[in-house]
């Protein structure tokens, strides 16, 4: 891996600590939808974890259709954010993962997101993995750069 790709896969990293929500979009029937979902990534940056209740349109999209991708930034709502802001689209595939035998990455989740902790134990709550195909990073307005994830 060049020096290069390390730093963009640093960054991303910083990003994601940095913030608590991603913005989640999945499709059905050629129509898209965004939801913005508490997320948390391993250390490899591989796979991305959120839970949500297994009722929801999010849900039942990425049931249907597994190819999702997240947006997370780090915008403040300012003026500055044109040339300050990081943002970050990663694209991936979605997979309900059951959180008996996942329970090193629902702690994961858990110690970003302690508040969530009785909401992660209701039945009806689904705890999702995506596995992450690519990141595109884009900072100073209009600089983009692409990073494969490695498996």
């Amino acid at each position: 891996m060049s020096d290069d790709t390390q730093q963009i896969l640093k960054n991303i990293a910083q990003l994601f600590e940095s913030q608590s929500f991603a913005v989640l979009s999945t499709q059905k029937n050629d129509q898209p939808y965004s939801s913005l979902v508490a997320f948390a990534v391993n250390p490899e940056l591989n796979y991305f974890y959120f839970l949500t209740p297994n009722t929801t349109r999010k849900y039942e999209n990425l049931k249907t259709n597994p190819k999702v991708s997240i947006l997370v930034n780090n915008s403040q709502n300012s003026a500055d954010d044109v040339y300050n802001a990081v943002s970050v689209t990663g694209t991936g595939v979605a997979e309900t993962i059951d959180k008996s035998v996942e329970q090193t990455a629902l702690d994961l989740f858990l110690r970003k997101h302690p508040h969530l902790k009785n909401f992660s134990k209701a039945p009806t709550t689904a705890f999702v993995r995506i596995s992450m195909k690519r990141y595109f990073m884009v900072n100073r307005f209009q600089n983009v750069v692409e990073v494969k994830v490695k498996q």
